[in-house]
């Protein structure tokens, strides 16, 4: 598999935010305004309390425009509900709290040529993820409790892109360091400073109303 390229800065508007009256012109509204991924949040309502959707909702993303889909499966047992999400997904990440085999669900990800990124919740140690940075190519720092979007911004996470950044130099790694959860402008900003180069957002781009400003202003230029 190809190695991450962590350099580049990314937009991954969060389809959540997205009208789901019209979520393929949405999508295909934000590949025309600059994202370079979509990020797609699976919710079970039972890892967390809110539910979703799953893989129709994925499989349909994917059929309407070419950018990779970042899937991030917040549910309980990623490793069940896997084999429906692998053929419409650039990347799959799991939580390291959910209740399977981290490694062994990471394993089937990547053998399936599918990028393996692996999340933890606010709450949750960073020390709990170190084990598996060196199975996975992208890292999501989550800035806010996940489940619901419109949540403001947790500032503390900071640190958590701090280590991952510093694991990833210190151990000679390559994965992305992706952050999501109440991210506009500014909050990118001192994320990308502390070494984030994937920026998830989603009423930061599907909320506004030139999202190709919106996009840019995300990316640290001029809107």
């Amino acid at each position: 598999m190809k190695r991450p390229d962590f350099t580049r800065t990314l937009i991954a508007p969060s389809v959540l935010a997205a009208d789901f009256a019209n979520v393929g012109a949405e999508c295909r509204a934000a590949a025309e305004a600059g994202a370079d991924w979509l990020h797609l949040d699976v919710m079970d309502g039972h890892f967390v309390d809110n539910i979703s959707f799953g893989s129709g909702i994925c499989e349909a993303v994917d059929k309407v425009t070419d950018l990779p889909s970042d899937v991030h499966l917040m549910i309980t047992r990623p490793d069940h509900y896997l084999a429906r999400f692998l053929p419409f997904a650039s990347n799959i990440t799991i939580h390291v709290e959910a209740d399977c085999n981290v490694g062994a669900t990471l394993a089937r990800i990547r053998e399936a040529g599918c990028g393996a990124g692996i999340s933890l919740r606010p709450g949750t140690s960073f020390r709990l993820i170190e084990p598996y940075l060196d199975q996975i190519d992208l890292v999501l720092i989550m800035t806010v409790e996940p489940g619901f979007g419109g949540q403001a911004f947790m500032p503390e996470m900071l640190q958590k892109i701090q280590a991952a950044a510093a694991a990833r130099s210190e151990r000679e790694l390559a994965y992305h360091i992706e952050v999501d959860g109440g991210i506009y402008a500014e909050q990118a900003r001192i994320c990308i400073e502390a070494g984030a180069n994937i920026i998830v957002s989603g009423t930061g781009v599907f909320g506004q109303p030139d999202r190709r400003t919106a996009i840019a202003a995300l990316r640290g230029g001029e809107g």
